[in-house]
């Protein structure tokens, strides 16, 4: 299947560059996939639209403030880091951009003032580096404590060029973001709201917790020109046992397991891939590339934000519904004009 048959034109004004305000008051298409058919509601209408038996599964991560904004010691010019992953040696792996040519050994000054030493130079602009001792500070949270002293938000480069504002560390988190270590936000849980949950209880309707740590390359597109090319990358994820226990005793019910996000959907169907067709608990590395002509296991519904051209996440939609009528319902909402992406409107499909 050739990835531009995941290629569509967006104007550009529809690209969120805020979220709703309050962040429930989104709008949401609900796709019923045995009609075909779309309705139009807002999102505070999501608990109204679901049963009593079923059961959201829901990406407990917490993005953290990875981005590192500074200058060469060397030579005054601007640098720009991406917080990737602690090697546990007392040494980070970043993705770096600068205009000059730092070499090893060099620092950089980011945020408030922590200095960072290029160790080594990796591929596709990636460093090691070493956080030096800042003189009075309590460092003794490592890496996620500098973080969060000297990092910002990681928006996606799609909202105000990845410029953050001050309220994007509250608004590009969950309400129930709890394990740290995104780099991007499980976006679709960005609609819910203490108000939702609590509608979601008085009728009956759980959820469970998992987490997958979100990744850079999930933002990247499908450069292949057939998508079974495409190299998929690979994210921390884990089910466990007692929410697979709860997930399961609710399908018993005759209720729904419905997916918060296509991460949260990447999990689910991992974990049954693992147990042959039957949930099971999973912890470890994804890779799964989910398109279409695969059989979901997992999952029963899915909520979702409107997703990038020729991106996994939108192949990943398209498997769940099919890939002409996604097609549809993308054109629909661009001739309504929903909101895309990270900060934009919501889908739920049935």
């Amino acid at each position: 299947m050739l990835a531009a048959e995941f290629d569509f034109d967006l104007p550009d004004e529809l690209i969120a560059q805020q979220p709703a305000e309050p962040r429930e008051q989104s709008r949401l298409m609900v796709l019923d996939r045995a009609s075909g058919r779309t309705a139009h509601r807002r999102f505070t209408e999501l608990p109204a639209l679901l049963d009593g038996r079923d059961v959201l599964a829901r990406n407990n991560t917490r993005v953290i403030p990875a981005r590192l904004i500074g200058r060469r010691e060397a030579t005054g010019g601007t640098w720009e880091g991406l917080f990737l992953r602690d090697l546990g040696d007392e040494t980070w792996e970043i993705l770096a951009t600068t205009r000059g040519k730092p070499v090893p050994g060099e620092r950089v000054v980011v945020g408030r003032g922590l200095r960072l030493v290029l160790e080594s130079r990796g591929e596709a602009g990636r460093w090691i580096v070493r956080p030096l001792p800042e003189e009075g500070c309590d460092c003794t949270a490592g890496a996620l404590g500098l973080l969060e002293r000297h990092g910002r938000t990681p928006l996606p480069p799609y909202i105000r060029k990845g410029r953050d504002a001050a309220g994007d560390r509250t608004w590009y988190q969950t309400i129930f973001a709890l394990r740290p270590g995104s780099v991007a936000a499980p976006t679709a849980g960005l609609h819910f709201s203490e108000a939702i949950f609590q509608e979601l209880a008085a009728r009956g309707i759980g959820w469970v917790d998992l987490t997958l740590h979100v990744g850079i390359d999930t933002f990247r597109p499908i450069e292949a020109e057939e998508i079974g090319n495409h190299v998929m990358h690979s994210e921390w994820a884990e089910l466990s046992a007692g929410a697979v226990e709860a997930l399961s005793a609710r399908r018993a019910r005759g209720g729904r397991i419905v997916a918060v996000g296509t991460t949260a959907a990447r999990t689910l169907e991992t974990a049954a891939a693992e147990g042959k067709g039957t949930l099971t608990a999973f912890t470890g590395n994804t890779s799964l590339f989910i398109r279409p002509g695969h059989v979901f296991r997992g999952l029963d519904a899915l909520v979702t934000n409107f997703h990038l051209p020729r991106s996994s996440l939108l192949v990943l939609v398209s498997a769940l519904v099919g890939v002409e009528l996604i097609r549809e319902a993308y054109l629909e909402a661009i001739r309504r004009r929903y909101r895309f992406f990270s900060y934009g409107d919501a889908m739920l499909i049935l």
